[in-house]
């Protein structure tokens, strides 16, 4: 898998342009010598004037970065999109099914298609969620799923994210810098709109209120704090949604009802989007050294009078090791085959398994079970000797911390680097928003880019940058 040429996404393999990039190869081609390098400055300085920056821990050159944004972007035709979106939603289907079933009577784990140690010992799961009944039955109501493309209908799905996905304003923002910089190229293509996302979290947060809301829910941000890496981002959709950005101190519990406490008196808040950790999130239930949460509020979510969105406890569904279950969980839950397939994965605490990894480890990719952002993992290919040894050594001694898959030819499109044009490694997250009434995908979702020749690591963390993502109409 690791040697093939990668699936360009732009150019068939005889040069001709793919259809869906037609429009978009025209106007490539009328730019004029500098003028995608004065649109990337533009870019940069929109995106420097707005202060969307991420944290680098442990940089030398300071903490905050502009996400690098690749003025090209990426597109993908109305069919495929809507082969995906089918694939998406019967994922996060069944995952809620999963979640649900877990926290309560426990069939898939009596069935034996899913390992009892795996759930009940990992550290995601959380016992306090057992018997509680989440609004409308919604476990994670925020995902996002992370799609790697590896040839013209061949899609994989790298993880799913259901415990905070972070990214989506950088989808949003990469958007409305494309519309200001290339006016003129959405005059020439028909492209669905993703600037309806705060409205329709909105109206998921909103569905999810807890009956006693009344019409007009009251909904909140809850944010760890301006240090954290994803603030920008906590701070910008409390904005677009209308909804108050609180931090932990501004709230309270009381009666075993959550109040904000505002200047002219407390006000009571139905619904809260959190973005800190389960552990962090009440002292009185989870860390009891946390002083990012707000001490009651998993008993006042637990009597019904508050929602947490995503609910605690989700982290489970999207454990790296329960990844390789889903597509059994979709065929128990909804009794049809995945449409979206998983990267095939190796479990190391297989002892064939486990040997045949370590005889190959060189072209492997191998990830810790509780990794992210493109930490703990090692991608074999262009790894050194060295490191083989470490990950091997790590291998032996925690065969369950480890998952190994093959290190797949991830598609490419054109990107604008360094003044010139050329391929580079992409992936995808599309964002799904999961209410008490129906499922909504955005279309598009934030496909992040590897700005580094030949590298398959997109993480911002590591380097990578990203692309605005084209969905076309029919």
């Amino acid at each position: 898998m690791g040697e093939q040429t990668p699936f360009d996404e732009m150019y068939n393999a005889d040069g001709t342009i793919r259809e869906p990039y037609r429009a978009l190869s025209e106007w490539l081609a009328e730019q004029p010598d500098k003028g995608l390098a004065l649109m990337q400055a533009d870019a940069e300085a929109i995106f420097r004037r707005l202060g969307i920056t991420f944290a680098v821990y442990g940089s030398e050159e300071g903490t905050e970065k502009v996400i690098p944004f690749d003025v090209i972007p990426r597109i993908i035709a109305a069919n495929e999109w809507r082969r995906l979106s089918r694939g998406i939603e019967q994922r996060v289907k069944a995952l809620n099914a999963f979640l649900y079933d877990i926290y309560h009577r426990q069939e898939i784990l009596k069935a034996g298609r899913v390992p009892e140690k795996l759930i009940l010992n990992n550290a995601a799961f959380c016992p306090q969620m057992m018997g509680l009944e989440p609004a409308k039955g919604v476990y994670a109501h925020i995902i996002g799923v992370d799609i790697v493309r590896v040839g013209p209908d061949e899609f994989y799905v790298l993880e799913d994210n259901l415990r905070t996905p972070s990214g989506v304003s950088y989808m949003l923002e990469d958007r409305e810098a494309m519309m200001l910089l290339a006016p003129d190229l959405f005059h020439r293509t028909k492209v669905a709109p993703v600037e309806t996302y705060p409205e329709n979290l909105r109206r998921t947060l909103e569905s999810v209120a807890p009956d006693s809301a009344g019409r007009n829910p009251v909904i909140a941000v809850l944010t760890p704090g301006i240090y954290n890496s994803a603030y920008f981002e906590h701070s910008f959709l409390a904005d677009r949604m209308g909804a108050q950005l609180c931090e932990g101190h501004d709230l309270f519990v009381d009666g075993g009802k959550v109040y904000m406490r505002t200047t002219t008196g407390p006000e009571r808040v139905d619904v809260i989007y959190r973005r800190i950790d389960d552990d962090y999130l009440d002292p009185l239930t989870f860390r009891s050294d946390s002083m990012l949460g707000v001490p009651g509020i998993f008993d006042a979510y637990r009597a019904g009078n508050v929602t947490l969105v995503n609910a605690p406890g989700t982290g489970i569904a999207d454990d790296k090791a329960v990844y390789t279950y889903v597509p059994e969980i979709i065929e128990f839950y909804l009794g049809e085959k995945a449409l979206l397939n998983n990267v095939p994965t190796y479990n190391c605490t297989d002892e064939d398994q486990r040997a045949w990894v370590l005889e190959n480890i060189g072209d492997l990719v191998v990830k810790e079970v509780h990794g992210s952002g493109g930490y703990g993992m090692m991608v074999g290919p262009t790894s050194t000797k060295a490191q083989h040894e470490e990950f091997k050594a790590k291998i032996k001694a925690r065969p369950d911390n480890y998952i190994v898959q093959p290190t797949l030819s991830l598609s490419t499109c054109p990107t604008h680097v360094d003044g010139d044009v050329s391929p580079r490694h992409v992936d995808l997250r599309p964002y799904v928003l999961v209410g008490g009434d129906e499922v909504r995908i955005t279309p598009g979702g934030l496909t992040r880019v590897a700005l580094q020749k030949g590298s398959l690591v997109v993480n911002s963390s590591q380097g990578g940058g990203t692309k605005d993502t084209w969905v076309l109409e029919d």
